[in-house]
């Protein structure tokens, strides 16, 4: 399923390269997933009411999965993620598990309670249409609940490659992926048909010794560049030290840390149902505005 306006900016089966790559030291970097995985259960607590059926779209190692046992009265949790080795990690848990694209879900309608993704969907290109997708497999007041990486995300050192590379090779070319803005979330899931949208950020700020220690965290995470439009060759280590330069002079913190920000989007929403709280007609109203306004009290001037 495409929209109309999607556009490819990643290369798919790179990406599904890249995660399987990670698969086998991946718990040796995935502190990002685990503590986001955390902070989306505690958001699904705020919902009073049992999810017995579950899909984790993007499921990684099963975060997820290990965060959610036994909790929402979920009494079956099926995992999906668009590398093979990642989902048969996800499977050694003991619940379902399948190699899925997010773009191309194999899933009936109207088949979970809940669905939740954890940092996965900031690399699918047709982002409204996997939205309507997930949307369509939830059944009626069914949650959907979700992370993934927003626009603040490295934006240090997204400033520094772009510089080192305007310096030692006289242009430029996409070095870090391209992030949703959070103006945008919003807009996104109430086109994808969910009811009672509802999205926020955290921005989380992360210390490493230097650049290149956060770049072979990105890699361990597989979360490297997979823009189509980057250059095909590897970057020359002549820009990486410049940047990893810039990044300490620009950045570093007395102790020589530098500081790496990760902008998180949180998405919730309901599948529709004719239960759930409905706007008001218009024209319903019991009192003109003309009479609400009076009185001086509402502040507007």
């Amino acid at each position: 399923m495409t929209s109309p306006d999607s556009m490819t900016v990643f290369d798919r089966a790179l990406v599904r390269r890249r995660r399987d790559r990670a698969v086998a030291e991946f718990s040796d970097h995935s502190f990002l997933f685990e503590e986001i995985a955390d902070r989306l259960a505690d958001r699904l607590e705020d919902v009073i009411r049992p999810f017995p059926l579950a899909l984790d779209v993007g499921c990684h190692d099963g975060a997820m999965a290990r965060i959610l046992k036994g909790r929402k009265g979920i009494e079956r949790l099926v995992a999906c993620d668009l590398s093979p080795d990642f989902a048969r990690a996800a499977g050694g848990l003991g619940n379902p598990a399948i190699a899925a694209d997010e773009e191309f879900l194999p899933f009936a309608p109207g088949s979970f309670d809940l669905v939740v993704s954890n940092l996965s969907l900031h690399w699918v290109n047709d982002l409204p249409g996997a939205l309507v997708q997930i949307r369509q497999a939830l059944k009626p007041d069914g949650f959907f609940c979700a992370s993934m990486l927003g626009g603040q995300t490295l934006a240090e050192l997204r400033r520094c490659l772009y510089e080192a590379e305007m310096e030692v090779a006289g242009g430029v070319s996409p070095r870090v992926s391209p992030f949703a803005e959070i103006k945008d979330a919003g807009g996104l899931l109430q086109r994808a048909g969910f009811a009672l949208p509802v999205v926020d950020s955290d921005v989380i700020t992360v210390t490493y010794s230097d650049a290149f220690a956060l770049m072979r965290d990105l890699r361990g995470m597989g979360e490297t560049n997979a823009v189509l439009a980057r250059r095909k060759v590897p970057a020359s280590r002549g820009l990486l030290f410049d940047a990893a330069r810039r990044y300490a002079e620009l950045y570093a913190e007395p102790d020589g840390r530098i500081p790496v920000t990760f902008e998180v989007l949180y998405l919730a929403g309901w599948s529709p149902h004719e239960s759930q709280q409905q706007p008001l007609k218009p024209g319903s109203g019991q009192v003109p505005l003309g009479d609400a306004l009076k009185g001086g009290g509402c502040g507007i001037h």
